[in-house]
């Protein structure tokens, strides 16, 4: 019975998620969540007792699982930006696909339209970004002007808002490649000099060389820019 119960839960949810992520709070109703589950609207009152309580299940559910990723990110084998690098790509594909994730963000973004206190992930996150940056620091990549903490809340308020600007202007799933625009345009300010660091055991990749136009003849080889190895890291 308790099994039962728990995937009529997560049925109710995962339909909710998806209606919440495709047309936000106030387009969906509790109607719309019996009707993509495929359940009764008495069987969703009977597990969640109004639809704010639905939206912050899914919130819940939905942030859940973004500390488990800053958990993936705490081994120190690897170069600090590197794993900022890949942790932002790893939060972009969650924010472009899986609807929990989507549906978490829109509803905290209007959460002023909903009755009730939403969790707030952004201090999660912005600690994880500050510890990285300051180890980043201690291992002499930052430049010396760069505040673990208070650029930790800048990075974390520019991603998101790029995130959810780019989702509206381009679609979800032009996340993933405009996060390495955001970074190539921001990681010149954080870098120590025109470097990069590549992941242990890898070299940065070479120089392009490309051929003139209509000359036939090789061109000056391009130069990289200074986070290319840290950007490659994150497409991996």
């Amino acid at each position: 019975m308790q099994e039962r119960a728990r995937e009529t839960r997560r049925s109710l949810l995962e339909a909710a998620a998806c209606l919440f992520a495709e047309h936000g709070y106030a387009g969906t109703s509790v109607n719309d969540i019996s009707t993509r589950s495929g359940r009764t609207s008495g069987s969703v009152y009977f597990h969640y007792s109004s639809k704010e309580g639905i939206a912050l299940a899914v919130v819940r559910d939905g942030f859940a699982t973004w500390s488990g990723l800053a958990t993936c990110y705490a081994d120190r084998t690897v170069p600090p930006l590197e794993r900022l690098v890949a942790l932002s790509h790893k939060i972009a594909r969650a924010l472009a696909e899986d609807s929990l994730t989507r549906a978490g963000a829109r509803l905290w973004a209007e959460r002023d339209a909903i009755n009730v206190s939403l969790p707030d992930p952004f201090v999660l996150w912005t600690a994880a970004v500050a510890r990285l940056l300051a180890q980043a620091r201690n291992h002499g990549h930052l430049a010396a002007h760069v505040r673990p903490a208070a650029t930790a809340r800048t990075l974390v308020r520019a991603f998101f808002g790029f995130c959810t600007l780019t989702e509206a202007l381009d679609g979800p799933e032009a996340l993933s490649g405009r996060v390495s625009d955001w970074w190539e345009l921001t990681l010149p300010a954080l870098l120590s000099g025109p470097r990069s660091v590549p992941a242990p055991g890898r070299q940065a990749a070479p120089a392009e060389s490309v051929t003139a136009c209509g000359t036939g003849e090789a061109a000056s080889p391009r130069p990289q820019s200074p986070g290319s190895a840290l950007l490659a890291a994150g497409d991996a």
